[in-house]
């Protein structure tokens, strides 16, 4: 008794789960690409004091990092840079409303902010 091998019945098999992964791995990439493209435009446009930048990134549902080098107090600060931090999101099909379609919510952005002083 012999047995062949039929390559097109093997991949036939696995077409629905490796559909599903493919699906999620696409929603999650873009999920990331557009959290991160997201806390690039959330720097405000030239020089701003510290504490009003902070606060535009919380009123965007940011938790603000602030690290600052140098002693001087805050209000004499400049920032030198606004980076993106780790965003955390979830994918599911059991979101209200969503029927079988899967739903990426954010569930928690981070951006640091870097100060001169």
């Amino acid at each position: 008794m012999s047995t062949t091998y039929h390559p097109k019945r093997h991949l036939n098999g696995n077409r629905p789960k490796s559909f599903a992964t493919a699906a999620i791995s696409a929603a999650a990439l873009a999920s990331a690409t557009l959290a991160l493209a997201g806390a690039a435009t959330a720097a405000p446009a030239g020089p701003a004091a510290v504490d009003q930048t902070v606060s535009q990134l919380q009123a965007e549902g940011y938790q603000v990092i602030v690290n600052k080098v140098g002693t001087d107090p805050l209000s004499q600060c400049a920032i030198s840079a606004v980076r993106p931090g780790q965003t955390y999101s979830r994918t599911d099909s059991g979101a209200p409303g969503a029927q079988d379609d899967l739903i990426t919510t954010v569930i928690e952005k981070t951006v640091y902010v870097e100060l001169a002083c």
